[in-house]
């Protein structure tokens, strides 16, 4: 079972997190089923860029980029060439590090 490891996020991980998800799950709903709230506004339907991750480590062994998670992507704050859509990015049997981004296109608070 691959290990996510999960950077640092000032809102959603403060300390960051280690866990473990079976092969043939998104990103996406490994961090959803640890308590990690990631945004993710169109429900994992490639329709967004909320759910943005930047994948430090394991980027190669995710499943193949689509056409559509290309084109949203384009959209995303602070893509980066390793960026995908943690609800497209399908883990395989590698371990994955993966940054969220401090901001993405709803995600955008005024200081208080």
């Amino acid at each position: 079972m691959p290990t996510i490891k999960i950077l640092p996020h000032p809102e959603y991980c403060p300390d960051g997190a280690t866990l473990q998800a079976p092969a043939g799950t998104s990103i996406c709903e490994a961090l959803l089923d640890h308590g990690v709230a990631i945004e993710h506004a169109c429900d994992q339907v490639c329709a967004c860029t909320t759910c943005h991750v930047i994948v430090r480590e394991g980027f190669a062994s995710l499943s193949e980029m689509e056409e559509n998670e290309e084109d949203m992507l384009d959209r995303a704050w602070g893509l980066e060439p390793n960026s995908r859509l943690s609800c497209q990015a399908i883990l395989a049997g590698v371990d994955v590090t993966v940054e969220i981004p401090k901001y993405s296109i709803n995600h955008a608070k005024e200081n208080h």
